[in-house]
């Protein structure tokens, strides 16, 4: 049984290996943290703390939290949690909530429109704080299951990136959680007693396709432990010639290879 203490070391050095391999942050970055109440985010901004205090070099951190306007939202508890932390914060009020369900026909899921409108907001808010990078609390699970959900539902070879440009290209996208487990995260939460913020929308919905690849992911691990490291693994070595898409390999050079060989 391990000790906080080892799941403490072993968030920090998985989020400082992320940090390293990617190259995630400069010095003189400015960082917005979102924070949504859920266990991952606030874990998040515990290890961007840790490392703006003990880094070599000097970035900002601001956390900034979406008010969907979901009906019961308690919106007294981040600020209250951000202030007693002495944390840079801003809360942005928008009632995407409205919007998810009107646009959300009965009987679909509402996480994509969601995500959509989240995330455009969170975009305009980083640049309106003059962030030049925003982080984001997905973790190692996420990337997991994000990579077999596309895989058999979307028809592509993808997962998350845990470092990208936006589409306007003006801000980078950080994961630096990409190499922490979520059983990790789930211990280290409930020994910080973080105050948690349940999701009534896209979280209480069932039979969500991300749930079933959950689920199919934790009966592998139970028949054959530690699975989960050799697919991480495994996103980390790709070979695009022992893959069919075009795009990435240029199989006709094969043809003209054997060509030129045969004229020596």
């Amino acid at each position: 049984m391990e000790t906080i203490e080892q799941i403490t070391k072993k968030l920090q050095r998985a989020t400082g290996e992320a940090i390293e391999q990617f190259s995630m942050i400069e010095d003189g970055d400015r960082i917005m943290v979102c924070l949504s109440g859920g266990k991952d985010s606030y874990t998040l901004l515990q290890m961007m703390l840790h490392f703006q205090k003990v880094a070599r070099i000097s970035f900002e951190i601001i956390a900034v939290n979406l008010d969907q306007k979901q009906p019961g939202f308690p919106v007294e508890v981040l600020p209250n949690y951000l202030s007693q932390l002495g944390v840079d914060y801003k809360i942005i009020e928008k009632n995407t909530y409205k919007i998810v369900l009107e646009k959300t026909p009965e009987g679909k899921t509402t996480c994509s429109l969601c995500s959509r409108l989240r995330r455009g907001t969170l975009y305009e808010a980083a640049k309106n704080l003059n962030c030049n990078k925003l982080a984001l609390g997905h973790h190692r699970n996420d990337i997991i299951e994000t990579f077999f959900l596309n895989l058999f539902f979307s028809g592509k070879l993808e997962a998350m990136s845990p470092k990208f440009r936006n589409d306007a290209g003006d801000l980078v996208i950080l994961r630096p959680l990409a190499f922490c487990k979520e059983s990790d995260i789930e211990v280290y939460s409930e020994y910080m007693n973080f105050p948690i913020i349940p999701c009534n929308l896209c979280g209480s919905q069932e039979n969500l396709q991300r749930k079933k690849v959950k689920q199919m992911i934790s009966d592998w691990e139970t028949d054959f432990p530690d699975r989960s490291s050799v697919m991480m693994n495994a996103l980390q070595n790709v070979y695009p010639s022992h893959l069919l898409d075009r795009k990435l390999y240029d199989f006709s050079l094969l043809q003209e290879l054997v060509s030129n060989e045969a004229l020596l």
